[in-house]
């Protein structure tokens, strides 16, 4: 029913910035519940940041809180992930991914994922 797609990534060098964005299909997409997670080689898909439908509140990872910031337009269907200060860790596919559940960073209650982009960052 929905459909995501990622753009943005690339490559950055440490302690630099880039931004990630996913355009959705879904016409009620305010509706939605947006996340971003990120899966690095090697290790288990983990939370990034998410944005609310209901209030627009936002919640971040402890490993990104103050570098990384999510926002959304439901004019334009979209929702961005702006990183900063990036660091080698933080080199992994980043997914974008939808729920009509409440705010929440548990994997497995999103119900839609885009492809993903890769952001890999040099040391």
């Amino acid at each position: 029913q929905v459909q995501l797609v990622e753009s943005g990534g690339g490559l950055v060098q440490a302690g630099g910035s880039l931004r990630v964005s996913c355009a959705a299909s879904a016409r009620t997409f305010s509706t939605y519940t947006m996340g971003w997670f990120r899966q690095a080689p090697g290790r288990e898909r983990e939370f990034v940041a998410v944005i609310s439908w209901t209030s627009g509140k936002t919640y971040y990872a402890d490993s990104v809180q103050g570098r990384f910031t999510i926002t959304r337009d439901n004019t334009k269907n979209t929702v961005d992930l702006r990183m900063n200060s990036l660091k080698p860790e933080d080199t992994a596919v980043y997914y974008c991914a939808a729920t009509q559940r409440g705010l929440t960073s548990v994997v497995r209650l999103y119900d839609y994922w885009g492809q993903g982009t890769q952001v890999t960052v040099s040391s």
